[in-house]
C-alpha cells in the first residue's frame, strides 16, 4: 500500500543472468531455450497489470517449455537467484525501500521478495523484477500462494499502485476501553469504487486493522505515564498539545501510518485527554 518506484531490470535481462550460471550444461541450454517464452510472458503480465486484468492470467500461459514448474522456480530463483550475478538484482529489489519498510504493510522491515503472482502457479514470472516485491516476513506468510479471483480480490502493487499520496487510513477509540484502537478505512472522494474495494481487500487479506491496532496498544502503553504525567501538572490541554504535536510530526512523514493516526484520534478524543488512557485512576472512554 506504500509506492515504489517499478524496477529498471527487464523480464528478459532477469531471466538469462539468473540461469546463465546453471553449471549443468544441458539444464543451463534448456533454461536458455525458454528465454523467449519467459520474456513473452512478462509481456503479458505487464499488460494484464496495467489493465488492472490480473485474475484472467491463465496459468497455463505460464509455463516454461519443456520444465516442470517446480523445476523451473527451483532452477531460475531458488538458485538463479543465489549466484553472483543474480544475487546483485536481489539485493537491488531488496534494498529498494526506504528504510527496509515493507510497502504491503507499511510498517514491518522487508525480509524476503513476495511473488505478486505465485511463482509455483507462474513459473515464467519466477525471476521477473515486477512480480517481485520485498515484503516483510509477516506479509509474505500471509499472502502465500494467494492469486487474484477478481478485480476486487487484487492486491495493491507497490510498483504501480499509488495511495499514499491522500489520506485513507482511520482509527477509532474503542467505546469502553482505556484508549485502545480500532483501524479502518475511510476512502477519499477521489477513489473509484473499484479502488475502493482493491484497498479493502488488500486491509483483510493482510490484517491490517489488527496489527496496527497492536501496535497502537503498544504504544499507548508505553506513553501512558507521560500522560500521566502532563496531566497532573499542566491539564487536559497538556496532553492534547503533545498529542497534537506527535501527530503533525508522524502524519508529516507518512500521512497513512498507524501512529501518526493513533496520535491524531487520541489528540481528538475529549475523554482520552481528560485521562481516559488507563492509570491507576483513569476511567474508561
Amino acid at each position: 500500500m506504500w509506492h515504489l518506484d517499478p524496477p529498471n531490470i527487464t523480464a528478459r535481462d532477469s531471466y538469462v543472468t539468473c540461469v546463465s550460471s546453471t553449471q549443468e550444461a544441458e539444464r543451463r541450454q534448456l533454461l536458455l531455450d525458454a528465454t523467449d517464452a519467459v520474456t513473452n510472458a512478462g509481456d503479458r503480465f505487464r499488460v494484464a497489470a496495467a489493465a488492472q486484468t490480473l485474475h484472467d492470467l491463465a496459468e497455463s500461459q505460464f509455463t516454461v517449455p519443456g520444465i516442470g514448474n517446480r523445476d523451473a522456480v527451483k532452477w531460475a530463483y531458488t538458485n538463479g537467484m543465489r549466484t553472483e550475478a543474480g544475487s546483485v538484482i536481489y539485493d537491488q529489489l531488496m534494498d529498494a525501500p526506504e528504510d527496509e519498510r515493507c510497502p504491503m504493510c507499511g510498517y514491518g522491515e522487508v525480509y524476503q521478495l513476495d511473488h505478486v503472482m505465485p511463482k509455483v502457479k507462474f513459473p515464467a514470472l519466477c525471476v521477473d523484477p515486477l512480480n517481485l516485491v520485498p515484503a516483510c516476513s509477516n506479509c509474505n506468510h500471509i499472502k502465500g500462494q494467494v492469486s487474484p479471483r477478481s478485480i476486487e480480490t487484487t492486491p495493491l502493487h507497490p510498483y504501480l499502485d499509488q495511495i499514499d499520496h491522500e489520506t485513507w487510513l482511520d482509527a477509532a477509540v474503542i467505546a469502553g476501553s482505556q484508549g485502545e484502537l480500532t483501524y479502518f478505512i475511510t476512502p477519499p472522494p477521489t477513489w473509484d469504487n473499484t479502488l475502493m474495494e482493491r484497498v479493502k481487500y488488500h486491509f483483510g487479506l493482510f490484517k491490517l486493522g489488527k496489527r496496527y491496532g497492536n501496535q497502537a496498544n503498544r504504544t499507548l502503553k508505553n506513553i501512558r505515564s507521560n500522560l500521566q504525567q502532563q496531566l497532573e501538572s499542566a491539564g487536559e490541554t497538556a496532553v492534547r498539545n503533545y498529542l497534537i504535536e506527535e501527530s503533525g510530526s508522524r502524519l508529516a512523514n507518512d500521512l497513512n501510518g498507524w501512529d501518526g493516526v493513533a496520535y491524531r484520534v487520541w489528540a481528538g478524543h475529549d475523554g482520552f485527554c481528560r485521562g481516559g488512557f488507563g492509570t491507576g485512576s483513569a476511567v474508561s472512554v
